[in-house]
């Protein structure tokens, strides 16, 4: 225990470095801008992550980028530890110990999912929560099976279900699991099972109520990312493989194989099995979508199936050979920790000469992990409103803008939560001031001069970054907005 115990604050001192010294990414600076207030739910996801973040800034009055990111580092410290005592329930301490390294020197869940303001840390949390108390309830390995943990399984259930949408693909996956095991199937007959699903269903009402009251806004943005007609026969190839990327390929080559070994081997094996079958739905989903799909697939979407296989990973590694498994684990650890530490301090101190001029204007990487906090001091005068054309330019304007009372909203037909925290209909008389990025400033102009009383060209805002420019965004200022765009 002690040494999966270091592990754990190691890697959270890692993440509270990370997160302390880089800015906000595109979806971390559109998630703090466009949440406006507390809400049943949201337009891309359900209300966890947004509430954390709001609580944050209510209870410290900033939304510097280690504030808002802080509750999201201490809930990896919960993950890291849910996880170990899965593992070690299941597998034994040892196996505990490197189901946990192999989750910390994972790129996708150590920093993204452990250090950014993104839906896949609660999400991660409450999975791992449901888990446990499922274990516990089915009385996994060897115990008598525990009912009133089954209460504890629902709860989770639905904080999990309060995260991220996909979290369902989990848990269908795990009910699948305990219906075709005999003794899993005895334990629903009794009410405690009944009840925890009561539960999870009553905690997501509020994600039904607000859907509903918003023309079911979020269910249709997520189903449609399943449609289109677009036959690409080895896109599930190349899913895996950036799925592979994410995870790491020397930890997601195993996890498949044990994966497809606990499924062979079916419910005989009580634990394997249900582990392999809450990953299966989201591993296999997301790749047989790429097939047809016209949407560009994101290779975390299916990161919690994944979540589900790293107890099977860690008691499958701790009988791997000693050796190459100990510089393997030393050498990624040491891999991710100075990467990350190389982020931070580029973008803290610029210490890397000319990195900016490497790309294309408008194409560094810096973009990303830096704040445009330099453009905040740049808003004329006499403007009552930002608009940008993209969702993501909005949420880097508007989270430089954090301190300022001006909205921002976006002039597109998909503003994602924009056109429900600042719709365009609500700026009507208003001088706004546009952003004429992305295109040419005369697209810009014949799109939305007819919007506007008026419409001239307005200053360059310039996003610094150490005296350096790291992209210039010509603007134009619209007066008395007479239509929404």
């Amino acid at each position: 225990m002690n040494a999966a115990f270091w592990v754990v604050v190691i890697a959270l001192g890692f993440r509270l470095v990370f997160a302390g010294f880089t800015g906000l990414g595109i979806d971390e600076s559109y998630m703090v801008a466009a949440s406006r207030s507390f809400a049943a739910s949201y337009f891309d996801h359900p209300l966890a992550s947004w509430w954390l973040e709001l609580g944050a800034r209510a209870l410290s009055g900033s939304a510097a980028p280690i504030v808002v990111r802080l509750p999201f580092v201490a809930l990896s410290g919960v993950s890291s530890w849910l996880l170990y005592l899965i593992t070690k329930r299941l597998y034994g301490a040892r196996a505990g110990f490197w189901a946990v390294a192999t989750y910390s020197i994972s790129p996708v869940f150590s920093l993204a999912f452990g250090a950014w303001v993104l839906p896949d840390g609660p999400l991660n949390a409450a999975l791992l929560g449901f888990l446990y108390a499922l274990i516990r309830a089915l009385g996994l390995p060897d115990a008598r099976p525990a009912p009133r943990w089954w209460l504890a399984a629902g709860l989770c259930a639905g904080l999990a279900m309060l995260s991220k949408y996909n979290a369902a693909l989990v848990l269908a996956g795990a009910a699948a699991a305990v219906l075709a095991d005999g003794a899993g199937r005895r334990e629903l007959r009794r009410a405690e099972p009944w009840l925890g699903v009561a539960l999870a269903l009553l905690l997501f009402t509020p994600v039904l109520y607000w859907n509903a009251t918003h023309g079911w806004a979020s269910f249709h943005y997520q189903g449609g990312r399943a449609t289109g007609l677009r036959l690409r026969p080895l896109m599930p190839l190349t899913i895996w493989g950036g799925e592979a990327l994410f995870v790491l390929p020397w930890l997601w080559l195993p996890m498949m194989g044990l994966m497809l070994r606990a499924l062979a081997r079916g419910p005989a094996g009580r634990q394997g099995w249900l582990l392999a079958c809450a990953a299966l739905p989201p591993v296999l989903l997301f790749a047989v979508v790429g097939l047809w799909s016209s949407t560009h697939i994101l290779y975390h979407w299916a990161a919690p199936g994944y979540l589900m296989l790293f107890p099977l990973l860690g008691a499958w590694a701790q009988n791997f050979r000693p050796r190459l498994r100990d510089n393997v684990a030393l050498v990624s650890a040491t891999l991710l920790a100075a990467a990350a530490m190389i982020i931070a301090a580029e973008v803290t101190f610029s210490f890397i000469p000319g990195l900016n001029r490497m790309f294309a204007p408008g194409k560094s990487p810096l973009l990303q992990a830096v704040d445009w906090d330099s453009v905040a001091a740049q808003i004329p005068p006499g403007v009552q409103a930002v608009a940008a054309q993209k969702w993501f330019d909005a949420g880097k304007i508007g989270y430089a803008l954090r301190n300022s009372p001006l909205p921002v909203t976006v002039f597109d037909n998909d503003p994602h939560q924009f056109g429900i925290s600042t719709p365009p209909a609500a700026l009507l008389g208003k001088t706004i001031l546009v952003l004429a990025m992305p295109g040419s400033t005369s697209a810009t102009a014949a799109r939305f001069a007819p919007d506007f009383k008026s419409f001239a060209p307005g200053p360059a805002l310039t996003v610094g970054f150490h005296g350096q420019a790291l992209l210039v965004i010509p603007t134009f200022i619209g007066t008395d907005l007479l239509k929404a765009p």
